[in-house]
Order: structure tokens, then C-alpha cells, then sequence
């Protein structure tokens, strides 16, 4: 606040306790911890892909199988890199359903190695 002649002689403040929002984040960050501690640690392969089929997601099982790091598979595209010809066209179909929310059955299909297998 400033007097008559433009001198400063005093402040004013808002405070706000924000101890609720700071739980909520701890939670959240804990759970999104879990979440991510529980995919990577998986014994089946999790595998995501964004709407143009780029791979987002490779967790540790998907790595062991197919040799590939997550950092050598991400922004690639799941089927055209990683899937045998012989499954491309289902695969292609199941996430085309799954990415327009509908449900998918579970099927296998052959990953494309890093060593070639």
C-alpha cells in the first residue's frame, strides 16, 4: 500500500492453505508410482500404442521377449516393426476396434525379434 505521496507503508496478502491439494498430489503421484511399478514388472508383455499406432508403452516383459528396449521402440510403429507379417492384418483390426473404445478379445501373435527369431 502506498500513502498520499506515493511512499510505501504497508503490504497487504491473501494466504490460502493448500494442505488438501498437496495430499491429493502425494496421492495421485503414489498411485501413478504403483501404476507404473506394476506394468513394468509384469509377467505378460504390455504394449501401448497412440492413435497412429506408435509405440508409447513397452514394458520390461515386452523387452526380454523381442530384445528391444523401450527407448529402441518408442515413436516406432507397432505393427509395420514389430509384428510378423502373418499377423499384421489382425493386429491391425484389433487396435483400429480398441482405439474406437470397443472390446477386444485377447489373441496371440508373433513379435518381431531383435535378433531376428
Amino acid at each position: 500500500r502506498r500513502d498520499t505521496t506515493g511512499k510505501v507503508f504497508g503490504v497487504v496478502g491473501v494466504g490460502q492453505d493448500i494442505t488438501e491439494l498437496k495430499r491429493g498430489q502425494a496421492e495421485l503421484t503414489r498411485v501413478a508410482n504403483d501404476l507404473r511399478l506394476l506394468i513394468d514388472t509384469a509377467n505378460a508383455p504390455i504394449i501401448g500404442t497412440d492413435a497412429n499406432g506408435r509405440v508409447n508403452e513397452w514394458n520390461n516383459k515386452a523387452a526380454e521377449l523381442t530384445g528391444y528396449s523401450k527407448v529402441e521402440v518408442e515413436g516406432r510403429y507397432l505393427v509395420r516393426d514389430f509384428i510378423t507379417d502373418d499377423f499384421k492384418k489382425p493386429v491391425n483390426v484389433l487396435l483400429r476396434k480398441a482405439l474406437r473404445g470397443q472390446q477386444t478379445d485377447n489373441f496371440e501373435f508373433l513379435f518381431v525379434t531383435k535378433s531376428g527369431e
